[in-house]
């Protein structure tokens, strides 16, 4: 027999009422049914393993008293595909054991002490507490003096875990997500607890790994593995090459915002019946191009649903479509969504409805029945009296819940386009609906199991990134090496080959010299800088003044031979370069003193210790930004300047050698890009050879020798 679990569960619930819910939905005997354990808000239940597939499919989303209900397998079990699906379900277990190492590290940290990763806050205090986002309450936490919290990984969207440190017996703990951080206070939003919360603790924050997400995706992977019959059997055998994509033709109106190879793209994602991958380089409008097939296959009557791997993805999706008209709703915890935005969160939306208001007001009217009946009175209750008021009081709750059930339903059945992380895809809040399309942006910051989690809501599937940029984010070193930060976009583009796959070709963000580079190492040189940025420079903004470094689009300082040695950090082993951080720190205040403004400048280094280096030696620049390659990811600057670090005798370069990273760095300046690196150090490696003789060639290179003190 298999194992599934629902939940949840009805209040009060009972094994009978489980057997009858699961009876009645899948048509199975009641001795097919075997044992039935209920555990917390959820049950187990045995079910046949030939069916059981099916099981979880038909009980998946379908509603048990007033609300939908999450199915999924139980136990691992066995995969139809052991080859595919039990390799990535095996390297999801190899990664959630690398998260939780990494956890159990930071709970044993010294309390007080600094996290070298960033993921803990110690010593904070409960300043405020509210309610608001969906009935969410709304803590904020300080340090006792009100002195800046330190920097660290922990901002709006993080799940974090809530716990007290000045207590020795055993006390709650509490899960939740950030929702606001600014430099004195952090805001995190929790479900209501049953107590309150003490206003003398002192709490620690830890960001959480996300043990739901891992839940979601591996029954995605046992329910793709074992699907027959069905939409996601057909999608899963051209997934995996069983199968050849079929495709139509299909004519789109002339948009006049796009060009030959955006509209190319959006006619290739109409047409196909199975699957689409458009590959849009940096500043190619992958993302316009994305929306404008969405409001096609909206208006062609299509329903949507429009995914991206993180919660900003979402939200920049989210807004652009907005922007041209289409009012989609979004999936997810309202403290993961740009607060510009949460007028479009479902709860929210649901919030405002007519059936929520009603239930608000009946919910009222029951706690008053409840507090009748507590009541002390003179006068004696007749027999039955208050029991009758409790009784007719939980009614009304239940019809309080009722309408906010129905309130989700109405908004969601108005929506044509629903927008949601991957794994923030919820059978309590979504049900049985089905979607003619998932669309899912920035794919190839995604590894494969989370993309199969809306493929089993989907009839086809729309793929948009660039897998010549950073692979999704792993850290079991195992785990990668044996292919879990290969996307799905990325296997996919070496399956199809061009067949299925449309790439953007006129990118609308980098001076061409900027471009070079990367055009030539990642895209075959088949892109072409749009005439309105292929000459711009920093010295055409207004205020800039001209001069060698605002005139030049690029340009590399070579430190070698100059003893810019790296070192290690000593409490992370992160590494810096201290003598190159210095020289980094001289050329931003010189391109501010030029009059560049800050928010126009990016400093990026690949090191985490480089990160918090320069920041310290920056921390008087406000709006200048600084992090690690990764966290630049789909974002821009007129001027970004690149710290690489590596300076060594052994020319050891670490993880510069995933070359992808360099690709991002680079291409995220618009007007000006300075590069300072060791070549000494670099030359080793092939790719860093050609960069620096393409460099040479353009005539961008110069020694640190030569600049100024």
């Amino acid at each position: 027999m298999a194992l599934i679990h629902i939940e949840p569960l009805p209040p009060h619930c009972a094994p009978g009422a489980v057997l009858a819910f699961v009876c009645t939905t899948t048509k199975l005997a009641g001795k097919q049914v075997g044992k039935i354990a209920l555990v917390g808000r959820g049950a187990t239940v045995e079910v046949p393993d030939t069916k059981a597939a099916a099981v979880v499919s038909a009980l998946d989303g379908a509603t048990f008293g007033t609300k939908p209900v999450r199915v999924r397998f139980a136990g691992k079990g066995d995969f139809t595909d052991a080859d595919h699906f039990g390799r990535l379900s095996a390297l999801l277990d190899l990664e959630a054991k690398a998260e939780q190492e990494e956890a159990r590290r930071r709970a044993q940290a010294e309390e007080g002490a600094p996290v070298g990763d960033g993921t803990t806050l110690g010593t904070l205090v409960l300043k405020d507490a509210e309610f608001g986002l969906g009935g969410r309450l709304l803590l904020t936490f300080a340090r006792k003096g009100g002195e800046r919290l330190p920097p660290t990984r922990l901002g709006p969207g993080s799940p974090v875990l809530l716990n007290q440190t000045n207590v020795n017996r055993r006390v709650p703990s509490y899960r939740g997500v950030i929702y606001d951080r600014d430099f004195a206070a952090l805001g995190v939003a929790i479900d209501p607890p049953d107590d309150e919360l003490p206003d003398e603790a002192v709490w620690r924050i830890d960001l959480t790994p996300d043990e739901v997400s891992r839940l979601r995706q591996q029954d995605a992977l046992r329910r793709a593995a074992s699907a027959t019959g069905d939409r996601l059997a057909d999608l899963r055998d051209v997934l995996l090459g069983a199968k050849d994509a079929a495709t139509a033709a299909c004519e789109v109106p002339p948009a006049a915002h796009l060009n030959d190879n955006q509209r190319a793209a959006v006619r290739l994602a109409l047409g196909a019946r199975d699957c689409a991958i458009i590959h849009g380089p940096p500043g190619t409008g992958k993302t316009t191009t994305v929306v404008e097939f969405i409001r096609a296959a909206v208006a062609s009557g299509d329903t949507v649903l429009a995914c991206a791997p993180s919660n900003h993805a979402v939200d920049n999706l989210l807004e652009k479509l907005l922007a041209v008209g289409e009012e989609p709703v979004r999936l997810g915890h309202p403290a993961r969504v740009q607060a510009d935005l949460r007028g479009r969160s479902l709860d929210i939306l649901a919030e405002k409805h007519a059936d929520a208001r009603q239930a608000r007001k009946v919910a009222r009217d029951a706690f008053a029945l409840f507090r009748q009946a507590d009541k002390w009175t003179r006068e004696k209750p007749q027999p039955g009296e208050k029991a009758a008021l409790r009784r007719e009081a939980r009614d009304m709750l239940t019809e309080a819940r009722k309408l906010e059930a129905l309130a989700v339903e109405r908004v969601l059945d108005e929506a044509k386009i629903v927008c949601a992380t991957l794994t923030g895809l919820d059978s309590e809040v979504l049900g049985k609906r089905r979607f003619a399309v998932a669309v899912i942006d920035e794919a190839c910051q995604s590894t494969e199991p989370a993309c199969w989690v809306p493929l089993l809501r989907a009839n086809k599937l729309v793929l948009a990134g660039d897998h010549c940029q950073l692979p999704p984010t792993v850290i079991s070193p195992e785990a990668a090496e044996r292919g879990l930060s290969i996307s799905l976009m990325e296997r996919l583009v070496s399956q199809f080959g061009a067949g299925a796959c449309q790439l953007l070709t006129v990118q609308h963000r980098m001076h061409a010299s900027i471009m070079g580079f990367s055009n030539a190492e990642f895209y075959g040189g088949e892109l072409v800088a749009h005439e309105s940025v292929a000459s711009h420079r920093l010295c055409d903004l207004p205020g800039v003044t001209p001069n060698p470094l605002t005139e030049a689009p690029v340009r590399f300082i070579d430190t070698a031979g100059a003893s810019y040695d790296e070192e290690l950090e000593e409490d992370t082993g992160s590494r810096r370069n201290v003598q190159e951080a210095n020289l980094a720190v001289r050329k931003v205040r010189e391109l501010l003193a030029a009059g560049v403004r800050a928010s126009d400048i990016g400093l990026i280094t690949p090191y985490r210790a480089q990160v918090r280096l320069l920041r310290e030696r920056l921390a008087d620049v406000e709006e200048l930004e600084i992090d690690s390659v990764d966290g630049f990811q789909g974002r821009e600057k007129e001027a970004i300047v690149v710290s690489l670090v590596r300076s060594n005798p052994e020319g050891e370069i670490g993880f510069l050698a995933d070359t992808r990273r360099t690709n991002v760095a680079f291409t995220r300046a618009r007007r000006g890009l300075l590069v300072i690196g060791d070549s000494a150090t670099l030359a080793g490696n092939e790719f860093y050879a050609r960069m620096l003789e393409h460099f040479e060639s353009i005539g961008a290179t110069s020694s640190v020798w030569e600049e100024p003190e």
